[in-house]
């Protein structure tokens, strides 16, 4: 049986209280395991990004527990929360969040340098990173100087420095065109092959049919979900 990466038990996010409250998120149970893909779809306002947030640490629930690695997020505090996302998870945005005064290789080797590695060390994991997604001769290009798809890739390259091992993706193509939008997600897939755990939000269904498994939000809830052999049927249900 395949580890389990991460772990959401019976998670419940809720703004406000009374008659006016409202529930983001109602009693998820989600496991995603290693080597494991999993995309989440659903209408906007259905809980994706709010999930996504969670499971990254950014946002603490009103309910339930999160479990990364066999650690449990609500007895971390602040400081142990911060090294575990530097550590653990790398996070991939749709407007990539690079940080313009920082070269290609600056940006991706900023979390490792702030978890105390040596330049050197951190340069060499950087540049490998940066390889891996085809940039090896962008290292010291700044973000204004590259393309949108080469902003994604040095942001995908940060998301897995130092052999991070769950990836967190929030419409990651959304911003891009669809040839580039497809060599994100084939990156991404894998990043998953080699080992990596990973959550793809999305609203299209040919990116979700990268995923191993699908999982359905509708008002907070998980409505459905299936794995790769019987993807296509459920994604022709849900158009």
């Amino acid at each position: 049986m395949s580890e389990t990466v991460l772990r959401l038990i019976g998670v419940t996010q809720q703004y406000g209280s009374g008659p006016t409250a409202v529930s983001a998120l109602s009693g998820v149970d989600l496991d995603v395991a290693k080597g494991e893909l999993v995309a989440v779809m659903g209408a906007s306002g259905s809980g994706k990004s709010t999930l996504l947030s969670i499971a990254g640490g950014l946002a603490t629930p009103t309910s339930g527990e999160v479990v990364i690695e066999g650690q449990h997020l609500s007895v971390q505090n602040a400081k142990q929360l911060a090294a575990l996302r530097r550590r653990s998870l790398g996070f991939v945005f749709q407007d990539f969040n690079l940080i313009p005064t920082l070269t290609a290789i600056e940006n991706v080797t900023l979390p490792l340098e702030l978890d105390g590695f040596r330049s050197r060390v951190a340069r060499r994991a950087g540049r490998d990173a940066l390889e891996s997604v085809g940039l090896d001769d962008k290292l010291d290009s700044y973000p204004d100087d590259l393309s949108g798809g080469q902003q994604q890739r040095v942001a995908i390259a940060r998301a897995v420095v130092g052999g991070r091992r769950l990836i967190l993706a929030d419409e990651p193509t959304g911003a891009l065109d669809s040839v580039t939008g497809e060599l994100i997600l084939r990156m991404l897939r894998s990043r998953v092959d080699a080992g990596a755990a990973a959550i793809l939000v999305t609203h299209e269904a040919r990116h979700a049919a990268w995923a191993d498994r699908i999982v359905f939000l509708r008002d907070g809830r998980i409505i459905d979900e299936s794995r790769r052999a019987g993807a296509d049927a459920l994604l022709t249900d849900a158009r």
